[in-house]
């Protein structure tokens, strides 16, 4: 029995690290810096064929560190030469100026367990088109953290790229299609590894921490070596990328954090898309529950989101394009503003977060997160064919409805963090039925052609959080208090 209960606090442990902790612990400076200097050949999957494409890598990254403390690569630069059959079937196609965002995945091995990274780039301009040649475009970008659990050498080794490519005409419009995605294989001959790192034990590596119990895990179990942990997304500056999202470092129970969150929104009825930018997201979490069910450890972590754009609960304003009747192009601006659940009311647990734990499968946790917010649709500035339409100033969905999302995270103790939890960010998804309109229209009662064109059947929506500022620790926040992380919308 002693040693059920001994497994017990530790699941226990674990739950709770991954549902209530896990957040960016604070960087150690490294003794020395090494830099990364690699030339690494793709091929890549062009709409004319595969094609090979020479990627050169810079980056640098600490030449030693101690276990439990972060490893933040710096200064990456990532340079794409695409050959000239390549860039000639651009220039035919009647692009005249091209960009890139580039992802390049980098796999980090230590101890025989390994975790991903993604190291993102993108190209500060549009680079033009040669008449014949190859083609180079230049990104740079952050690089997530990485953090050892364990002593050991940690080796980053490159993997899979992938690339998406801004296509603009000669007047500066986007072209038709606007983007070309390409994903690429690195190649066989090619050795990827890019640097290795030193990593010591010492003091700070960490251990899990004791269950209400009181009871400790064996010598043994501490021992066990676990995979890297490594951040989700890149960082950059929160001011130049999304509006303010500034936390309250004085709010002493730690409850309080903020977030970002992007995304895109379909309206099935037009089979596209709309992207909604980077929104402030304030995030209230309460006592969470615990209970036993041996052979699982069950937590709950239950929260409040509310959005916050320039002081109001909403989404900031976003442009999207569909078409009336069926063919003529219009464009509205859409405000997506939430209603808030009042504060300390029964109803004020919009996020519930269950993650289960199981004992007799080396600690592997299952997380699921359910979202659930109401919102009020609004419709300005619209344009009918380039012209103005004037809609009034209360044109909008005649009741509120609910946007429902789902996240999925696991926690592997081979793998790590993989997938969405409130403490982490990552990706959730969800539908969302938009009822029809009223108060459309000043001369004219315009609700049923809107609600003809967007109103109805459930639309899909896919919404990327990025890990949370927590202020009164300043985890994962700006010198300002604001979330290091900008999530970038995904379809």
């Amino acid at each position: 029995m002693a040693g059920t209960r001994r497994r017990t606090a530790r699941g226990a442990a674990v739950a709770t690290a991954v549902l209530l902790g896990g957040m960016i612990p604070g960087a150690q400076a490294a003794p020395g810096v090494q830099e990364i200097d690699a030339e690494l050949a793709y091929t890549c999957d062009f709409p004319e064929g595969d094609q090979p494409v020479k990627v050169r890598l810079a980056v640098k990254v600490p030449e030693a560190a101690r276990a439990g403390q972060t490893i933040q690569p710096e200064e990456m630069a990532l340079d794409l030469t695409l050959p000239e059959a390549a860039s000639a079937a651009l220039a035919e196609s009647g692009a005249a100026a091209v960009s890139a965002e580039a992802q390049l995945s980098v796999d980090v091995v230590q101890e025989g367990r390994q975790a991903r990274a993604e190291w993102a780039g993108t190209a500060s301009e549009a680079v033009p088109v040669p008449e014949a040649g190859e083609l180079t475009l230049r990104t740079a970008g952050g690089v997530p953290y990485v953090r050892p659990g364990a002593p050991g050498d940690l080796e980053f080794r490159a993997s899979d790229l992938s690339v998406e490519l801004a296509v603009k005409n000669a007047d500066g419009v986007p072209a038709e299609p606007p983007t070309l995605s390409v994903r690429c294989a690195v190649d066989a001959d090619q050795e990827t590894a890019l640097a290795t790192v030193g990593v010591e034990g010492g003091d700070e590596t960490p251990t899990p921490a004791p269950s209400s119990s009181d009871e400790w895990p064996d010598d043994e179990e501490q021992g066990q070596s676990v995979a890297p942990e490594v951040g989700k997304r890149a960082k950059e500056s929160a001011s130049a990328a999304a509006p303010p999202c500034v936390g309250d470092p004085l709010n002493a129970e730690g409850r309080d954090m903020v977030a970002y969150v992007a995304g895109y929104a379909n309206v099935t009825k037009l089979d596209g898309a709309t992207k909604f930018p980077p929104a402030c997201a304030r995030i209230h979490t309460y006592d969470g529950q615990n209970w036993f069910e041996f052979p699982y450890v069950h937590a709950v972590l239950n929260a409040a989101i509310v959005l916050d754009y320039k002081g109001k609960p909403q989404l900031p304003p976003t442009t999207g394009t569909f078409l009336t009747f069926g063919f003529m192009p219009t464009t509205a601006t859409l405000e997506m503003t939430q209603i808030p659940p009042e504060p300390n009311s029964p109803e004020d647990r919009n996020v519930v977060s269950h993650g289960i734990t199981d004992l007799l499968n080396g600690g592997f946790t299952k997380t699921t997160t359910s979202v659930d917010m109401d919102f009020v649709l609004r419709l300005h500035d619209v344009k009918v064919n380039g012209v103005a339409l004037d809609v009034g100033k209360s044109c909008r969905t005649e009741r509120p409805f609910r946007l429902s999302l789902t996240g999925l995270g696991t926690w592997d103790p081979e793998k790590g963090n993989d997938g969405y939890t409130v403490i982490t960010g990552g990706e959730l998804t969800g539908s969302v039925t938009i009822p029809p309109f009223e108060g459309c229209g000043v001369d004219e009662d315009l609700d049923s052609l809107f609600t003809a064109s967007l109103s109805g059947s459930p639309g899909f929506v896919k919404q990327v959080q990025g890990a949370p500022c927590v202020p009164s620790t300043a985890a994962a926040c700006t010198p300002e208090y604001e979330p290091q992380e900008i999530p970038k919308a995904t379809r």
